[in-house]
């Protein structure tokens, strides 16, 4: 069995990914092109109690006998916070990264290749398409905001896990957007929230209190809550203002 690369992996998240890495190629090692390590796992942000462990198994060429075969390890994993890989081929990045450059450049910004060759660190990611997919990202997220806060029907429950749910997915779009406007975007969220302030010069705070949120870190009242949605509604169109009058 080929050696696995986790070098410079925290020791739970090592032990945790090893486990579940060698479980594949014991079943399947001929298929494999390659297993990286994505997300906040690789981060200071990872919080062992809440955040999982993701990865991206590319395969040589797609075949779904190994889904069925990586299905049932799941069930095994899971506890572990281990959550279902990305599955691609290296055909499927090269024809995608027009399609989802913001996925594919925290891929390339974000990662450690466990095993096989590191196909994200030399991704060539075409702003025109970047700025496309930024721009429908964010749009995107002003209608998703507007019904879940309508569909929380105001229940402070519901509308407390609809915003902190949606925080995480914003942080690929701000490295997104800062890539964009010419800086190398940080990796850490409080960084990228405040570069995304620094260069824009659109208030950001909001952002970094919804990150308190998702982590635990801060309960709010029903009239924080509301009061909160409406900056993060705002802010979130002030920066697709922003994207819509950017020419790259």
């Amino acid at each position: 069995m080929a050696e696995l690369r986790l070098d410079g992996v925290r020791e739970d998240v090592a032990s945790k990914i090893a486990a579940f890495a060698e479980d594949i190629l014991r079943g399947y090692d001929r298929g494999v092109h390659s297993f990286h390590l994505v997300g906040s796992a690789i981060t200071p942000d990872y919080n062992e109690k809440r955040s999982d462990i993701n990865s991206v198994v590319v395969l040589k060429e797609m075949d779904l006998g190994f889904l069925r075969f990586v299905a049932p390890l799941g069930r095994k994993h899971r506890k572990k916070a281990i959550a279902a890989p990305l599955i691609m081929t290296p055909e499927y990045i090269s024809k995608s990264l027009d399609v989802f450059p913001i996925e594919f450049l925290d891929f390339k910004l974000i990662h450690k290749t466990v095993l096989g060759e590191d196909i994200f660190s030399e991704l060539e990611i075409q702003k025109r398409h970047l700025r496309i997919q930024c721009e429908r990202e964010l749009k995107s997220k002003l209608i998703w905001l507007r019904q879940g806060y309508i569909s929380s029907m105001g229940d402070k429950r519901l509308l407390t896990e609809r915003l902190s749910e949606s925080i995480t997915g914003y942080m690929p779009l701000f490295r997104a957007i800062i890539y964009l406007l010419g800086y190398e975007p940080p990796v850490k969220r409080h960084d990228v929230v405040v570069m995304l302030k620094d260069i824009t010069g659109i208030e950001t705070d909001i952002f970094e209190k919804m990150l308190l949120l998702k982590r635990g870190a801060i309960t709010l009242t029903s009239e924080e809550l509301d009061r909160g949605f409406e900056e993060y509604y705002y802010a979130t169109e002030r920066i697709g203002n922003r994207i819509d009058e950017l020419i790259v």
